[in-house]
């Protein structure tokens, strides 16, 4: 079993954007989801991508935050997480 950043995966065409784009929406709708799998087989932890991105992590709890600004925290943070190849 071999790891690789999504945004390696998403470099290769691996994984499509509006993949990507789900894996923080179902986030945003339960920030304690610990698997998504993508159409290639790879999986991904969400939450524990978010908590291991701290500006993420402090940017979805901030109230003064607003959505497109968490979205895009969590988008980073889901980019760099660390994902596993089927």
């Amino acid at each position: 079993m071999s790891t690789t950043i999504t945004s390696d995966l998403l470099k290769a065409k691996i994984v499509s954007d509006g993949e990507v784009a789900a894996a923080v929406d179902v986030f945003m709708c339960d920030p304690t989801v610990s698997l998504f799998r993508f159409a290639s087989g790879h999986t991904l932890d969400p939450a524990a991508a978010v908590k291991a991105h701290e500006p993420a992590a402090r940017a979805v709890i901030d109230p003064d935050r607003n959505e497109k600004f968490r979205r895009g925290m969590v988008r980073t943070a889901i980019l760099l997480g660390c994902m596993v190849a089927p």
